[in-house]
């Protein structure tokens, strides 16, 4: 084999490698505590579901807590079966009551507690559990945060309550619904991130193809 030819395949190794790490980072990302979907409408009502996968090699999940923000209080959150597992809904007085369909409340749910039901073991490593809660009406603010508290068999206690700044990532962010006016803005947000995806991997692709060629090409005049 020839030293341009082993050159071309070092640089296309290369540039396999990395966009297969790409391709790792995006899914470590996605193994923290989330809310799903991420994007919702204000004003209206969701079902949004707080996906929660168990990092630990060697302990279960046993407990997870959902803190509601109150300062945009929603008026409605509702808890559904989750087999094997038990919701305490807690509830916290508003300084300042809100209206609702012209009905005062003054009462709202602040936090949403889910434990394992005696005989299940919990989120074993490896898996993952969804926890859903019907919400509304969304304020008409740009995201809400909810702050997560992940306990473990062992006694550890993981807290997800980092905002996300937009810069970075931190290492523990809170799962966040951003909300919105308008469904065309979302649609165009998550247009443009599947397009950067969708370019890096055809990119990546046609790159390989082309080496892939190039070499056979090279190959067949050596040959002859």
């Amino acid at each position: 084999m020839s030293g341009s030819i082993k050159r071309i395949l070092v640089l296309a190794a290369a540039l396999f490698l990395t966009v297969a790490a790409s391709m790792i980072g995006v899914g470590a990302a996605s193994a923290h505590v989330t809310a799903q979907p991420g994007e919702a409408k204000q004003g209206g009502y969701a079902v949004v579901t707080f996906r929660v996968p168990n990092e630990s090699d060697t302990a279960s999940t046993t407990r997870v807590e959902i803190s509601i923000p109150t300062e945009h209080p929603l008026t409605s959150v509702r808890t559904t079966a989750v087999p094997g597992w038990s919701a305490q809904v807690t509830k916290t007085k508003l300084d300042k009551p809100v209206d609702n369909h012209g009905k005062s409340i003054d009462e709202v749910v602040s936090s949403v507690i889910w434990t394992a039901d005696q005989g299940n073991a919990g989120i074993a490593p490896g898996q993952y559990q969804d926890f859903p809660l019907s919400m509304g009406r969304l304020p008409e603010t740009d995201q809400l945060m909810f702050p997560a508290t992940q306990t473990y068999s062992d006694g550890k206690v993981v807290k997800w309550d980092e905002p996300s700044t937009g810069d970075a990532e931190p290492e523990r962010p809170a799962p966040t619904v951003e909300l919105t006016a308008d469904d065309a803005d979302s649609d165009a947000d998550g247009g443009v991130d599947g397009l950067a995806i969708t370019a890096i991997v055809l990119g990546a692709l046609g790159a390989l193809i082309g080496v892939a060629a190039f070499i056979r090409s090279g190959g067949s005049r050596t040959g002859a």
